[in-house]
């Protein structure tokens, strides 16, 4: 599991499966993505220490 912070507020989730190493977490919201990077933080959750993924962008779903 990670944990997102930042973004919109709405967002239906804040802790989500964790991705491959390396990789961003990618998040579908409202006809788009949020997109959020790995922080050298952690957080403590009720599955145990989960690392933090930052907010850092939104792309757009064409078309």
């Amino acid at each position: 599991m990670a944990a997102l912070e930042g973004g919109p507020d709405d967002l239906p989730e804040r802790l989500v499966p964790a991705p491959a190493p390396g990789e961003d977490v990618k998040v579908a919201h409202r006809g788009g993505y949020e997109h959020f990077k790995a922080t050298s933080r952690f957080q403590d959750a009720a599955q145990g220490r989960v690392p933090v993924y930052e907010w850092w962008e939104r792309t757009e779903i064409a078309e």
